[in-house]
C-alpha cells in the first residue's frame, strides 16, 4: 500500500465518460485515456460524479471500470469511483474495482440519506473490512448535504485500507486541521480545480481535476509546479485557467466540460437525463476560457 500512496498525487482528472447514440462510446473512452496520460495527467478517476456515475447503470459502470485500467496499462494508478448511499451497494463496487485492478477506489459520503457521524464511520468502516482495496474518502457536502468533521475523518482515517481524503468543502483550513488530527501522510487531495494551489500550499498533494479533462498537459504543468515549490510559474499557469475554473461551473459538472471535451473533438458532447446540454451563454463563456487557456489557438 506504501507504493499507491506514493503513486497518488498531482493531477488526476475526474473523467468524463463519453456516450454515443445513448451507449457508453468505448474507443472514445479508451482513446481519451490514453490522450490522458500522454498529456502529463498523474492519475485517473473513472465513474465519479463527473463521469456521470449515478446514470450508468452497475453493468455500465463496471465495464467503464474495466475498459479505463485496460487503456492505463499500469501507466498511471487508476482511482475507481465506488460510491453510494447503499453501503452494500459501495461494497459491491470497491470489489468490482479490486477484482479488475484499480489501485484504490473513490468512496463519496452517502447522498440523501444524511447518516450522522458514527454513521458516516460505519459506512467506511464497513467497506474497509470487506474489501481490501486502498480507500480515497470524498467529503464534498454541496452534493451530498452531509459534511465529514475533521475529528470524524481521523477516526476514518484510522481504518487500515484508508489512505486519504479529496476534500470539496471549500475550506481550505480542513488541509491544516487534518495535518495536525492525522498527520502529514495523509493524502488530501483538492476537490476543486480553483483551489488547487491554496489546496497544495496547506497540505495537499494534489487535485481531482474537472479541468484537467479537456486542459491535461495545462493541470499537469500546475501540479509539478507545486509540488517542486514553484509557486511563482504555478501562479502564471493559474492565470491561465482562472476562467476555466470558473466557466466550468456556470452550470451543473459535467455539463460544461462535457460541451468542452466537444468542443475539442474529444468526444461526442452528449449527457444523460437529467443533465442537459449547456444554454449559449455559457457556451460563450467557456469559449472564451478555452481561448484564454490555449487550447484553441
Amino acid at each position: 500500500m506504501s507504493d499507491v500512496r506514493a503513486r497518488i498525487r498531482g493531477s488526476i482528472p475526474a473523467l468524463i465518460t463519453p456516450f454515443r447514440d445513448g451507449n457508453v462510446d468505448e474507443r472514445a473512452l479508451q482513446e481519451f485515456v490514453d490522450w490522458q496520460i500522454k498529456q502529463g495527467s498523474h492519475g485517473l478517476v473513472p465513474c465519479g460524479t463527473t463521469g456521470e456515475s449515478p446514470t450508468l447503470s452497475h453493468d455500465e459502470h463496471h465495464r467503464v471500470v474495466d475498459l479505463v485500467i485496460e487503456a492505463a496499462a499500469g501507466r498511471v494508478p487508476v482511482i475507481a469511483g465506488a460510491g453510494s448511499n447503499s453501503t452494500s451497494e459501495a461494497i459491491d463496487l470497491a470489489t468490482h474495482a479490486k477484482a479488475a485492478g484499480a489501485d484504490a477506489c473513490l468512496v463519496v459520503t452517502p447522498y440523501y440519506n444524511k447518516p450522522t457521524q458514527d454513521g458516516l464511520f460505519a459506512h467506511y468502516e464497513a467497506i474497509s473490512k470487506a474489501v481490501d482495496l486502498p480507500i480515497i474518502v470524498y467529503n464534498i457536502p454541496g452534493r451530498c448535504v452531509v459534511d465529514i468533521t475533521p475529528v470524524t475523518m481521523a477516526r476514518i482515517a484510522k481504518l487500515p485500507t484508508v489512505i486519504g481524503v479529496k476534500e470539496a468543502t471549500g475550506d481550505v483550513s480542513r488541509y491544516a486541521k487534518h495535518r495536525e488530527l492525522i498527520g502529514p501522510d495523509f493524502i488530501q487531495l483538492a476537490g476543486d480545480d480553483s483551489l488547487a494551489v491554496a489546496a497544495v500550499a496547506n497540505g495537499a498533494v494534489g487535485c481531482i481535476s474537472v479541468g484537467a479533462n479537456i486542459a491535461p498537459k495545462a493541470y499537469a504543468d500546475l501540479q509539478n509546479a507545486l509540488l517542486s515549490g514553484d509557486f511563482a510559474s504555478a501562479l502564471t499557469i493559474q492565470d491561465r485557467l482562472t476562467q476555466l475554473n470558473e466557466a466550468l461551473f456556470v452550470e451543473p459538472n459535467p455539463c460544461p466540460v462535457k460541451w468542452g471535451a466537444g468542443r475539442l473533438g474529444l468526444c461526442q458532447p452528449d449527457l444523460r437525463l437529467p443533465m442537459l446540454g449547456i444554454g449559449p451563454a455559457t457556451a460563450a463563456r467557456m469559449e472564451a476560457a478555452m481561448q484564454r487557456a490555449g487550447l484553441l489557438n
